[in-house]
């Protein structure tokens, strides 16, 4: 199939070359890596302080309205490139495993979808994203910890206050119990905006007795 549809860069739209994988060395090279950047850290816990107690949180990548990071994303969530999810959480369990910051996880949980919204693309894109996290953080993965109970539209196109009414209580936990006290618990997404819709699903799962939140993303918009 390759020799007739040779697959291509995600970045650039140039064929691969034997060695390569989602993007061209060209444009992986080009990547604005958030990752261990004091300012990108600082930022990613700023959306928090006053909404939710983060033990840590991170993201990968810079987002920007126009880039590499932006053309991944888009392909990930609209054009059924799923294997990007994977891709990339190969690149951030690479950066995870010598952060101390992350060394306690014990669970890993992805930012769930709607059922419709999920039937309609055929999976949670931060689902390969967050196994690859928890296989690299000998973690446990637990997809369906977090349900979303209401189909909202997508946030991207929201303002922050609109966002915010947009989002309220559309998260509920699925069989808590299950979760041992004292479980350091890391949530996974795509993009961090505003913050929103992590401290929302931080604010459920920390009705969890004893429960430590940390936080990584993909990107956050800058």
């Amino acid at each position: 199939m390759h020799l007739f549809y040779p697959e291509v860069c995600q970045g650039c739209s140039t064929s691969l070359f034997k060695g390569e994988n989602v993007l061209c060395f060209t444009c992986k090279a080009q990547l604005p890596i958030a990752y261990q950047h004091l300012d990108a850290d600082d930022k990613v816990k700023e959306l928090f302080y006053g909404r939710t107690e983060i033990a840590h949180a991170r993201s990968l990548f810079f987002y920007e309205k126009i880039g590499i990071v932006q053309q991944l994303t888009h392909a990930l969530k609209y054009q059924g490139q799923e294997q990007i999810s994977s891709y990339l959480g190969k690149m951030m369990s690479e950066h995870m495993k010598t952060d101390p910051g992350f060394q306690k996880v014990t669970h890993v949980l992805p930012v769930p979808v709607h059922p419709k919204r999920l039937k309609k693309r055929g999976y949670n894109q931060v689902d390969g994203f967050g196994k690859e996290i928890a296989k690299a953080l000998n973690a446990k993965y637990l997809p369906n910890l977090l349900v979303k109970t209401k189909n909202t539209i997508n946030q991207a196109k929201l303002g922050q206050v609109k966002r915010s009414d947009e989002t309220k209580s559309i998260y509920t936990l699925n069989e808590p119990e299950r979760i041992p006290e004292g479980t350091h618990l890391l949530i996974v997404d795509d993009v961090i905006t505003t913050g929103t819709t992590l401290s929302l699903c931080t604010r459920e799962l920390q009705n969890i007795q004893g429960i430590k939140l940390y936080v990584a993303t993909m990107s956050i918009s800058i």
